[in-house]
């Protein structure tokens, strides 16, 4: 007996923001990744300590003028709305209380178990929307990964990746695109 191919439901964004405005997803971490559904990594406290360490270090050199917003949704496009742990947007927090930010100047992600679906999917999903700056806290191997210069490329996942990627370890320091008179030294990054 065979079985017939299973089909997958591709959602919009559009659709998605209904189903979380209705309170589907209440309680659960979903994120909407090319169409697709996807449950977050859960968060232990490794994980949350790293996130508010990043958060520290990127507020104690945030010029005015800039925000951060942590595990909040970003509208990249009609298919994809994900939760990055933390994005740098221009304007203040009153500014995206009618929408989600669509442009982040920076997104990060703080990986242990996720550490391959925030290297392909993810960065080939914010490489397509044109996010010029990507950095993934690797806290598998105690690394910040710098990934910059999107491009298209018909290989990666969402036809999209990032051209330039550094690994930096202590003492090295990174200096966000938006603001690169701002160095952050990559150990006030890492747990």
């Amino acid at each position: 007996m065979t079985q017939p191919p299973l089909t997958l439901r591709r959602w919009k964004r559009a659709e998605y923001e209904q189903l979380v405005d209705l309170g589907v997803f209440q309680g659960d971490s979903i994120e909407l990744i090319g169409g697709q559904l996807v449950v977050a990594e859960p968060q232990g406290a490794y994980h949350a300590s790293a996130v508010t360490r990043v958060d520290y270090a990127l507020r104690a050199v945030l010029p005015g003028g800039w925000i951060v917003r942590i595990q909040a949704p970003v509208s990249l496009d009609d298919d994809s709305e994900p939760e990055p742990d933390l994005v740098v947007v221009p304007g203040r927090p009153g500014d995206y209380h009618d929408s989600h930010p669509a442009h982040p100047a920076l997104a990060i992600e703080v990986a242990e178990s996720s550490l391959e679906l925030d290297r392909q999917h993810k960065g080939s999903l914010y490489a397509r929307a044109g996010i010029g700056d990507y950095w993934i806290v690797n806290l598998v191997d105690r690394v910040l990964e710098v990934y910059r210069n999107p491009g298209a490329d018909p290989s990666a996942i969402y036809a999209w990746r990032y051209r330039s990627a550094a690994s930096l370890r202590p003492p090295d320091a990174v200096a966000p695109l938006a603001f690169p008179s701002s160095r952050i030294a990559v150990a006030d990054l890492l747990p």
